[in-house]
């Protein structure tokens, strides 16, 4: 598969720790595919810079040293990655103050095409994986965002696509062939039949409750192969995956099952106020899935957010 438009620059914040060097050395093998610029953030948190203050006075020097100490550990990143991975264009960033400000105002200030970050942390990076940090971040962002799990030995290899053929769909499979150019892409999409057990309760027997399955499983492969038609796939570029059953369950099964080492979300999904990293399936894939996430903040027609936009 031929990479599409190479993305805007891509972002990476680390704390320096072995999950966010995995992260970097991933962001460094997107942006290499991509030819997108990699920019590196590090963030002193604005809690330490408090205790900092208050045990050491206000004119202390030491918050200026951690930072220089950043600056060096980042370039010092810079120049491994840049070589590793022939990036050509790297630049450094470190700030101090509260993470997740610094993170949003360091992607919209840098026009961010994506965001990178470690599954798991030493220090802020944890905070921001798990707990109300990370759904703070998850809430706020027009960003999209990749959450490195594994160490990047190679480029991605097999994606899976998950699609609930709402407007958010269309863009998460753009996403998916930007950030994974060379995967091959299992599009996964899940099925209910509607009101089953209301259905039963009411009286209706098996044999026309199992039409109505077969209803929905055709009707869902219909529209999954208008969907990759749509997106100008070629049979030999994707496979199809249609199954019924509880979506967050399927996706982290599958994901096993297709031996995928990307998975790739929507961050809303067929109502515009089902924001799917604050709910079941976007907390189930992050806590049982074993591959990288990636979530896709657009929908299908969205304009750019504006300046301001982004902390509203």
């Amino acid at each position: 598969m031929s990479p599409l438009s190479p993305l805007s620059p891509i972002l990476v914040a680390t704390d320096f720790s072995t999950p966010a060097r995995h992260a970097v050395q991933r962001a460094a093998r997107v942006a290499h595919e991509t030819t997108a610029a990699l920019k590196l953030l590090h963030v002193l948190p604005g809690d330490v810079l408090g205790l900092l203050r208050e045990w050491l006075g206000t004119d202390n020097a030491t918050e200026s040293q951690l930072l220089e100490q950043g600056r060096q550990q980042l370039l010092q990143l810079a120049q491994e990655v840049g070589s590793a991975r022939h990036v050509r264009q790297i630049e450094i960033s470190a700030k101090a103050g509260p993470i997740v400000r610094e993170i949003l105002a360091e992607a919209q200030c840098s026009a961010a095409g994506l965001l990178v970050l470690g599954a798991r942390g030493a220090g802020f990076l944890r905070r921001l994986a798990v707990g109300t940090t990370s759904e703070r971040l998850l809430r706020r962002t027009l960003t999209p965002l990749l959450v490195v799990r594994q160490t990047p030995h190679e480029p991605y290899r097999r994606a899976l696509v998950a699609v609930d053929f709402s407007p958010w769909s269309a863009q998460a499979l753009a996403l998916a062939r930007q950030v994974a150019p060379h995967a091959q892409l299992v599009l996964l999409t899940v099925f209910q039949v509607p009101f089953e057990d209301k259905l039963r309760f009411a009286g209706v027997d098996a044999e026309t409750v199992e039409q109505y399955r077969l209803q929905s499983r055709a009707r869902a492969e219909q529209e999954l192969h208008a969907l990759a038609e749509r997106a100008g796939l070629r049979p030999g570029q994707w496979t199809s995956c249609v199954l019924e059953g509880d979506a967050s369950l399927r996706i982290v099964e599958q994901e096993q099952e297709q031996d995928c080492d990307l998975v790739v979300l929507g961050k809303h999904g067929r109502s515009l106020t089902e924001d799917l990293l604050l709910g079941s399936v976007t907390k189930h894939v992050l806590a049982e899935g074993g591959a990288d996430l990636l979530v896709s903040t657009a929908h299908a027609g969205q304009d750019q957010p504006t300046a301001g936009e982004q902390d509203a």
